[in-house]
């Protein structure tokens, strides 16, 4: 029953079943039948007590308890001070809220501000007559209002073995941050040895933070890594510095920056900073630790202003990248962009009419080929209908851009102009039943985009940052079919898609979605970047798309590409997720990419007895005919402690070269973590994975 407020928080509420009083010089009483103390939100309790005049103390005997908000303290014998509000307990037996942390001392004193001072303690997560892990302290600070405690001559043991001495450690209770030393991480790899990391927290202020982790590879040298965290009322970001003063192997220093900032200014403009940078190509290959940051070709250095409101839109940014795949030749790099403004507005005009215009302004620059100015401006005016169940959308567009360009060829135009005009129809139904059940609808949804572009020369124009992306369904209805405005695609089609759902009303949350289109073309194309040819095709290849959650463990996506012709199949992609519990996970995929690639992945968590849990994935390429990745593990898990063994083989560069490794992760719930960091690998290699043991 939960305690109700005193009138004055400061006063002392004594109740006893009786008491017997000697009025004198020094005043005393003994009280018995049951004593009851309150103070705030302090509550203290035992068979009888004493009052003591030379201490200002009362002295409590028999079956002693106290409870606070995150105490709750047991012991046969306690002085309380009330004056100072100190309270002192020999023999006894602690917990700490609800986190299941409990110990026992040779004595607790526990202050008015929920400072707990214990000598000769033990202390431990694990429920009663369990102590399969246990820390010894000659003595130990708990403050239960800041989460945290420290501990002097701490001796951690395991299973009864000593694992961990320390002279001085401190350890959260709670979720509050706290400087200090966090769980060191011990691994191995084939590329950089024997590693142990040792990371200290750094609380600066509540808005600022630092971790710096000294990181011993025994193959390469001492790393150390640092990470800066900061949050203003305007501001946020991260700054990420790692040196490695000399490589062993290659003999030199290395290095990794990385700054991310955003600000918002308040009055709709924004700034985002994201600067990366390394020493060398092969830095993610030989430190990143993974196959996903080891592939990794251009690093982006950018900053950039924005700005948005209800009709307008404004970006002006600086970028450059750093290529760090040496396959990359210099012609094939990205451009720097020194600088650009992108603005774009849209207004209500009379007649259910809406006008648009988008501009641009952008200096391409690079070491090697053409470089320059482009100026593009595109205004546009569409009429949208929308009633309930269709829509229509006419719209016309005329682009028009300009290059200001040096280092052309000889005979190449230094300011080619292209204008072009674009006309589109877009109009769609949503048409909807109700099913069987009076809480599922499902909704059909054609539509259909008509556009018409005109071809216009483009040869004599530079390729600065534009491309010909993958078809999808967000592509089929675009209406140039270049990302960038180096290229506008002339084309004369009619884009068709159409969609059903099923969804449950009740909750809004979509069962099934199916989805199919293709676009037809009435004329070639001729517009194409260099070294491509004519497109003659007809049509495009078909895009269909399926999401199934229908039932409530079972998820699964699929999509599908293909054409006419033997080999009809452009890509194909599927994934299988089956999830009964939250301790079993099996996710089945497979991906194909015609003429590049073909891989299907399996991952798994599942229980294989009471307290042991099999964990994996296997990565298969079937155009290669190898593995990409696979790991195997096991997890064991019991009432306050967990182990985690994983054995790991992938490709870690991108010429295919093999690591492998080793992992072992003790876990003691509620203190800390010995061994690799397995669990961070367990949720990026599984989808659904938890690491949290409970």
């Amino acid at each position: 029953m939960p305690l109700t407020p005193l009138a004055n928080p400061g006063t002392i509420q004594l109740e006893a079943g009786s008491v017997e009083a000697q009025i004198g010089p020094l005043p005393t009483a003994t009280m018995s039948g049951g004593v009851l103390l309150r103070r705030d939100d302090k509550l203290a309790g035992a068979d009888s007590a004493r009052y003591d005049p030379l201490r200002k103390a009362l002295l409590l005997e028999g079956a002693v308890r106290y409870e606070d908000p995150g105490t709750q303290i047991i012991s046969d014998t306690a002085e309380f001070a009330y004056v100072s509000g100190r309270i002192r307990f020999e023999g006894a037996q602690f917990s700490l809220g609800s986190s299941n942390s409990r110990g026992a001392a040779e004595a607790i004193e526990i202050n008015q501000n929920g400072l707990l001072t214990l000598d000769g303690v033990e202390y431990t997560t694990c429920p009663p007559g369990s102590e399969d892990w246990l820390m010894k302290g000659k003595t130990i600070e708990l403050d239960t209002r800041k989460g945290v405690g420290t501990a002097r001559n701490m001796k951690l043991q395991f299973k009864g073995v000593p694992i961990l001495y320390a002279p001085y450690l401190s350890f959260p209770i709670g979720d509050a941050r706290k400087s200090g030393i966090l769980t060191p991480e011990i691994g191995s790899s084939g590329r950089s040895g024997n590693e142990i990391s040792v990371p200290w927290y750094w609380n600066i202020a509540p808005n600022y933070d630092a971790t710096i982790t000294p990181r011993l590879l025994t193959s390469r040298g001492l790393q150390i890594a640092t990470e800066f965290r900061y949050l203003t009322e305007r501001n946020e970001g991260v700054v990420v510095a790692d040196y490695l003063p000399s490589d062993d192997v290659i003999n030199r220093a290395r290095h990794q920056f990385r700054l991310e900032h955003s600000t918002l200014f308040g009055n709709g403009w924004r700034n985002q900073i994201d600067i990366r940078e390394v020493s060398d190509s092969q830095y993610y290959e030989d430190l990143g630790g993974s196959l996903s940051i080891s592939s990794i070709t251009h690093l982006n250095q950018s900053v950039r202003f924005d700005y948005y409101s209800e009709n307008i839109s404004v970006l002006g940014q600086v970028q450059s990248h750093q290529t760090i795949d040496d396959a990359i030749p210099e012609d094939m790099e990205p451009y720097r962009r020194l600088p650009q403004l992108l603005v774009s507005g849209s207004w209500q005009i009379p007649l259910g009419l809406r006008f648009g215009v988008g501009g641009e302004i952008v200096n391409f620059d690079r070491d090697i080929g053409v470089i320059g100015w482009r100026m593009n401006a595109a205004p546009k005016l569409d009429l949208r209908i929308e009633r309930p169940g269709w829509f229509v959308n006419p719209a016309i567009e005329y682009d028009y851009t300009r290059y200001e360009l040096d280092d052309t060829l000889p005979g190449m135009d230094a300011s080619p102009t292209r204008s072009v005009p674009i006309s589109s129809v877009d109009t769609g139904l949503i048409l909807e039943r109700t099913m069987g059940s009076a809480n599922r609808v499902q909704t059909i949804e054609p539509r259909l985009l008509y556009v018409h572009i005109p071809q216009r020369d483009q040869d004599n124009l530079p390729v600065f940052d534009t491309i010909t992306p993958d078809i999808n369904l967000v592509q089929l209805f675009r209406k140039n079919r270049y990302i960038g405005i180096d290229r506008i695609g002339d084309t004369d089609h009619i884009s068709v898609g159409v969609t059903s759902r099923v969804l449950d009303v009740s909750t809004g949350r979509e069962l099934v979605s199916a989805t199919i289109g293709q676009t037809r073309y009435f004329s070639d194309r001729s517009v194409v970047l260099p070294g491509a040819t004519m497109a003659t095709a007809e049509t495009s290849d078909y895009i269909a798309q399926l999401r199934f959650s229908l039932f409530k463990n079972v998820n699964f996506d699929f999509g599908h590409q293909w054409g006419s012709g033997v080999d009809n199949t452009t890509k194909s992609e599927a994934r299988l997720q089956y999830q009964p519990a939250g301790n079993k996970i099996l996710n089945l995929a497979y991906r194909f990419r015609r003429d590049s690639l073909e891989q299907g992945d399996l991952s798994w968590s599942w229980p294989i007895a009471s307290r042991w849990n099999f964990v994996g994935r296997y990565n298969f390429s079937f155009r290669d005919q190898e593995v990409l990745e696979q790991f195997f593990g096991l997890e064991y898990e019991s009432c306050c402690w967990g182990l985690r063994l994983v054995s790991r083989r992938h490709i870690s560069t991108r010429d295919g070269t093999r690591d492998s490794s080793f992992g072992l992760q003790l876990v003691l719930k509620g203190m800390t973590s010995v061994g690799t960091a397995a669990d961070k690998l367990l949720e990026r290699g599984i989808l659904g994975y938890s690491a949290d043991l409970r």
